[in-house]
């Protein structure tokens, strides 16, 4: 699996994949303004997984400081066809990896309590429950990312 970020050319499949009801009732609706604005971001990053170079997802990240504000996941899309199949997994541990994010030591992810399908994702990859408030659950992960040897 390939990790990148989004670039301006995704738009058309995106466009596509948010026609499905599911995907746009939990994620979307998304136009332009969304576009631009994951383009152009400087405070996170949407990225694309890719495998054989086709899209199988979307992630968006927004950063933390690194101390004491974590890194946040804004966002998890799999392609409408292979939902369901241990992608999201595989693609949230693949981002976590990615060398393009700055260090932090833990990564949030809120997610509504009526989106029992995404609370159930998180806990099952170790992910833990740690609040509830402003009537969102808060998942936290726990990961310390080694800076590379310099020397």
């Amino acid at each position: 699996m390939e990790i990148r970020r989004i670039r301006a050319t995704d738009w058309d499949w995106i466009q596509q994949w948010f026609q499905d009801e599911d995907l746009n009732r939990e994620l979307g609706p998304l136009d332009q303004e969304w576009l631009d604005h994951v383009l152009n971001q400087s405070d996170g990053v949407q990225l694309v997984a890719e495998q054989n170079g086709q899209p199988i997802g979307l992630i968006g990240c927004a950063w933390g400081d690194g101390r004491n504000l974590p890194h946040a996941i804004t966002d998890i899309a799999v392609a409408p066809p292979l939902r369901g199949n241990g992608q999201a997994g595989a693609m949230l541990e693949a981002v976590l990896a990615w060398p393009g994010h700055p260090p932090c030591r833990k990564w949030v992810a809120f997610v509504f309590p009526e989106n029992q399908r995404a609370c159930r994702f998180f806990t099952r990859l170790g992910w833990e429950h740690v609040d509830f408030a402003d009537g969102m659950n808060e998942f936290e992960y726990k990961f310390v990312r080694s800076e590379p040897d310099r020397s």
